[in-house]
């Protein structure tokens, strides 16, 4: 990690938990706190990343920032790397680091259950919040007061904290002390920026004055409606002060919470100048607690100039300062790189000419803050799905075609007579490899919420600049329909006349202005809005998923959208396509069920089917006749969880931009892409 920080940091307060259990090994007692729980690395992408709070059986952790992740990698002398050289660079602005690099999580498999491989590698993580309560007497205290147990070095789930002298609660004093469990104090401060930290239990149930009795209050929290909101009650032992929670609920219970100290536990930092924003009451499982921030691409064959810029980060990352010293010596340059920890693992493969250009590539000033700022003003994430676009467009060579760089294997399908005359191409793509990069998170409101308030997305390092961040490699199979752009483009022209589409516009407009906050003042709504296009290929996606999981093997929510759709601009054609795929980062992204569904008249019998059932659901007329009213904001039309919506690990839009209106024609309406079907 380079060294440049933002923030305030104590480095003894760092994680280690392989060097705290060296510490307990020492004093010959029994400890496993490398090891606490396991996740996969998708949910340690989407749902558990840094800075996120993870559930385990006994208690709850926050995995830390790649700071401390750094030392874990640091116990091997070449740390993975994976190479995908258009996201790395989108990454590297976003991030303001010219030479990031992708990695996993820290980990290795194993080859047997029980072999000791790996054991020095995992993600780490601090005990959060470290305020816990106790089930047997309901005392409130900090992690200090209570004692760890983890013991059998293959059951993490056995960890747990317990308050080791337990009496009971009130009216069942006689009986001896035994060992509770103790669980977390489910109730967390944040802002709006990020920020987040524990609840001060202690002044709140003095408000906010010191105990007049004891220095350190005895505090208990009695909580007997557990699901119910902010139910509990404080207590002070010591003075006989008692609280309730729900007075730091709603607008009103805000003015009573504390300002916000611009804390970042998963980074143990905080903010050098503080922060000036109000607080809001959160509880550890809150859904907005953590959302991530995540770039993705489906890896395609490289360009010339992606090979280059990748070389060049190769060079410029081993060498350092040293490589004007070497620019203009090739043969010393192939001599100090070989066998370097990150050089080019094919380095005698590759001829002088593109070498060179490589180090000149490599020498080349990289682009000031002012520029990247522009860049990040005019940046659109659709620019990623362009090139995967183009080159679907593309006939594949021969009845299958593999890139063995991308792993991406395609093969023509030919199409089925009945098949819809608007769907004029299907691939059925074989293999693909899928790369996810996550460059930091927010809290409260999602992140294509806050997109242009930079300040909003939490850093997943101290560091300014920092050296990678983590990333997964998955690998699946999909199907991939071309839509006929003349229709579409003549379809789109007759929906922006209608009144539903003017509904919908009004419904983005309001929306909008209601939730962007800042970002509303400066933004115009409709430069957000979706197009047309979009919610037409966004709805069929939708319903050819739910069609393909009862013909493919895979649960609906293991099956995802890739969508292109946009209108032609300047510097990009026009795109109305969508792909349908299942990746995961083991064999299950590869059974072969989803490309058989490509096949001419399977394909016919899915399509068919899922238009057909588009027609009618459960919750019809009302679903069929949805339409947002004037002071309502909600983004989608005719669909629901009966007909149209999908699990969040399939949809890229969290349901929305969706309308079954648009796809075939309901009752009343005539404006199905598809018409009628029979």
């Amino acid at each position: 990690m380079t060294t440049d920080t933002r923030f305030v940091y104590d480095p003894a307060t760092a994680v280690d938990p392989l060097g705290d259990a060296e510490k307990e090994a020492e004093k010959a007692t029994k400890y496993n706190r490398a090891k606490v729980g396991s996740g996969r690395p998708s949910s340690l992408l989407y749902t558990y990343g840094p800075g996120a709070i993870m559930d385990l059986p006994q208690f709850t952790i926050m995995p830390t920032g790649l700071d401390d992740w750094d030392r874990i990698w640091r116990r091997r002398d070449n740390p993975p790397e994976i190479r995908a050289p258009r996201l790395r660079d989108v990454v590297a602005k976003l991030l303001r680091s010219r030479d990031v690099r992708l990695r996993p999580h820290p980990n290795q498999a194993k080859k047997i259950s029980f072999s000791t491989e790996g054991n020095d590698l995992g993600v780490p993580a601090r005990v959060f919040p470290q305020w816990m309560r106790c089930t047997g007497c309901d005392m409130l205290g900090s992690l200090s007061q209570f004692a760890y147990t983890n013991t059998h070095p293959f059951r993490a789930d056995l960890a747990c904290f317990e308050h080791a002298k337990c009496t009971g609660r009130a009216g069942n004093r006689s009986r001896k002390p035994v060992r509770r469990t103790a669980v977390p104090a489910r109730y967390l401060l944040a802002c709006v920026d990020g920020h987040l930290d524990e609840f001060p239990y202690d002044e709140w149930v003095h408000h906010w004055s010191p105990c007049p009795n004891a220095e350190f209050p005895a505090l208990k929290m009695v909580d007997r409606t557990a699901g119910k909101g902010a139910s509990a009650v404080i207590g002070c032992e010591s003075c006989g002060a008692r609280r309730p929670m729900n007075e730091a609920q709603g607008e009103a219970g805000r003015a009573k919470l504390p300002g916000c100290r611009g804390r970042h536990p998963h980074l143990d930092a905080f903010e050098p100048n503080g922060c000036r924003n109000e607080t809001r009451l959160m509880l550890v499982g809150a859904s907005n607690l953590w959302f991530p921030a995540t770039q993705s691409i489906i890896v395609m064959p490289e360009s010339q100039q992606e090979t280059t810029g990748d070389l060049a980060v190769r060079i410029r990352t081993v060498l350092g300062d040293r490589l004007a010293k070497y620019a203009d010596d090739l043969d010393t340059l192939r001599d100090v790189l070989e066998g370097k920890a990150g050089s080019p693992p094919d380095l005698a493969t590759i001829p002088d000419d593109k070498l060179a250009q490589a180090v000149a590539a490599a020498l080349a000033p990289g682009e000031s803050d002012e520029e990247l700022d522009r860049w990040r003003e005019d940046w659109d994430p659709v620019d990623l799905l362009v090139p995967e676009w183009q080159y679907l467009l593309k006939d594949p060579l021969g009845l299958r075609h593999e890139d063995e760089t991308s792993g991406l294997t395609l093969s023509r399908r030919e199409r089925d007579p009945s098949l819809r005359p608007q769907i004029t191409r299907v691939l059925a793509v074989e293999r693909l490899r899928k790369v996810n990069a996550l460059v930091g998170f927010t809290r409260i409101d999602d992140m294509d919420r806050v997109g242009d308030l930079s300040r909003r997305l939490v850093p997943l390092t101290r560091a300014e600049r920092p050296a990678w961040t983590v990333a997964t490699e998955d690998r699946g199979e999909g199907v991939f329909l071309q839509f006929d752009e003349s229709a579409v483009a003549e379809w789109e022209a007759k929906v922006k006349r209608d009144p539903v589409w003017l509904a919908h516009s009004e419904a983005h407009r309001r929306n909008f202005e209601r939730r962007f906050s800042e970002t509303a003042k400066v933004v115009d709504p409709d430069t957000r809005l979706r197009p047309p296009r979009y919610w037409l290929v966004h709805t069929f996606a939708h319903v050819l998923i739910r069609e393909m999981a009862m013909k493919c093997g895979y649960s609906a929510a293991s099956l995802s959208e890739r969508l292109y759709a946009w209108p032609e601009t300047d510097s990009r054609p026009a795109a109305a396509g969508l792909l349908i795929c299942t990746t995961a980062s083991d064999s299950d992204g590869t059974l072969g069920g989803l490309v058989q569904l490509s096949e001419p008249e399977r394909l016919e019998r899915v399509v068919s089917g899922a238009l057909y059932r588009a027609q009618r659901c459960s919750s019809d007329p009302i679903c069929a006749m949805r339409t947002p009213q004037d002071a309502e904001d909600f983004l989608h039309g005719a669909a629901c969880h009966c007909c149209a919506m999908a699990s969040e690990t399939s949809c890229e839009r969290a349901n929305r931009f969706l309308d079954r209106r648009f796809l075939v024609d309901l009752p009343g309406s005539g404006l199905g892409f598809f018409g009628r079907v029979d």
